[in-house]
């Protein structure tokens, strides 16, 4: 069997790669989500004033308020569905032992149900079962690992880090280069940033690099462009 397996290495057989692709994919999209929405902010501020104080405060404080709200979000996401897939692990482990004949035949019932005849769905719930009762039962039944519950905490951060380093670069192309330039640099910064973001998304979740990038590309476009706008409003009205 390890040898099949060794003959198509760029198939996810290991359930391990198939999440480390979902936390990339996590990363790559916080990142997006922190390019957007600090570009947003300080270009709808540059729209106001051309002094770099505002700019910087409102920058700042869109980074570390977009970091903690999704650190926050994602701790309460993942924390959720890491307590669900316990507790149903645990009334899993419950029942085999219980009822570990019940459990046996539960098995080769859902095996059968899959197309296995009666007799090998019988033998190959007793090997599964002799080998990982509980593996085998997470497996067929919920289609969960174990192992690969995620952990609430490492998402808040991995989350939080990831916004921090996409927020990081229209920080910095607003604030360093001189006025004049300040806000179409930003664009052009942005736009860049999110097609190489949008290009990586898309190769990992095996789609269109085309249209991922475009959606990107189009969405934080217009994001910046509205918040420019009403910045620009809010300056020539003398509102703000």
């Amino acid at each position: 069997m390890t040898e099949l397996l060794k003959q198509h290495p760029n198939e996810p057989h290991d359930d391990s790669i198939a999440a480390r692709l979902n936390w990339l994919r996590a990363g790559v999209l916080g990142a997006n989500d922190g390019i957007v929405s600090v570009a947003a902010t300080v270009v709808g501020v540059a729209g106001v004033t051309n002094d770099v104080t505002p700019i910087l405060i409102a920058g700042a404080a869109a980074v570390v308020g977009g970091a903690v709200s999704m650190a926050l979000g994602e701790y309460v996401s993942v924390s959720s569905q890491s307590d669900s897939q316990r507790a149903l692990i645990e009334k899993e482990r419950q029942e085999l032992h219980d009822d570990p004949d019940g459990e046996l035949e539960e098995l080769a019932a859902i095996y059968q149900a899959k197309g296995l005849t009666e007799a090998t769905a019988r033998t190959v719930a007793a090997e599964l079962t002799e080998h990982d009762a509980l593996g085998a039962h997470l497996e067929a039944e919920l289609k969960i690992d174990e192992a690969s519950v995620a952990s609430a905490w490492h998402a808040a951060f991995a989350s939080a880090i990831a916004f921090t380093i996409g927020a990081v670069l229209p920080l910095l192309a607003i604030l360093l280069p001189p006025a004049e330039i300040r806000v179409p640099l930003t664009f052009v910064a942005v736009v860049v940033a999110l097609a190489i973001t949008g290009t990586v998304s898309a190769r990992i979740g095996g789609s269109s690099k085309r249209k991922a990038t475009l959606r990107l590309v189009i969405g934080g476009a217009l994001a910046m462009a509205f918040t420019y706008g009403v910045g620009l409003l809010l300056g020539t009205t003398g509102i703000a």
